[in-house]
């Protein structure tokens, strides 16, 4: 019967312990996540950010990857910080977002490819009498336009997990 015991006892310490070991085990990139959108008129893009879990000085969040869709069309990728989206040069991009309600982004904004080959680069022209976020789109027969658009995003809640000890079952031994 000893060894029963001391056989579950043990087996308990070391499920205790592989718990606490993995919970206590940090992710290398922590990562926030955001649903944004944008749109005018014809023009409507949505889908959700992966960005850096803190902020920098100036109060922005790293955007690191981009998933979503711009008038239907699968958006393959962010395109990389400190680089233009091809036919925007030499507007790079930085790939910044704050929560602001004005001003999320940067005037050099955020860029991403579509399925088809084009580009699309969204930035906050605070530069303009009224300022305003801006898209820039690019296609891949060269057409290009700068328009006006209404853009938001938001982080997502994430929920809180709380580990339950475990129930004791009474009985006899």
């Amino acid at each position: 019967m000893q060894d029963w015991l001391r056989l579950i006892s043990s087996s308990v310490a070391f499920a205790a312990l592989l718990t606490a070991s993995a919970l206590s085990v940090q992710n290398a990139r922590a990562e926030k996540i955001w649903n944004w959108s944008y749109s005018r008129g014809n023009i409507a893009a949505s889908g959700t950010f992966a960005t850096s879990e803190t902020t920098n000085a100036q109060g922005f969040y790293q955007i690191f990857s981009i998933t979503g869709h711009r008038n239907g069309e699968l958006i393959t990728g962010l395109h990389p910080t400190g680089s233009a989206i091809p036919g925007n040069e030499p507007y790079v991009l930085d790939n910044l977002i704050r929560i602001d309600r004005q001003g999320q982004l940067t005037t050099h904004g955020f860029g991403f490819s579509t399925v088809s080959g084009n580009y699309a680069n969204l930035f906050f022209a605070d530069f303009l009498a009224s300022p305003s976020y801006m898209e820039v789109f690019i296609t891949s027969s060269n057409y290009s336009s700068e328009l006006p658009v209404t853009f938001s995003a938001v982080p997502v809640l994430e929920p809180e997990i709380k580990i339950e000890p475990p129930v004791r079952e009474s009985g006899k031994d």
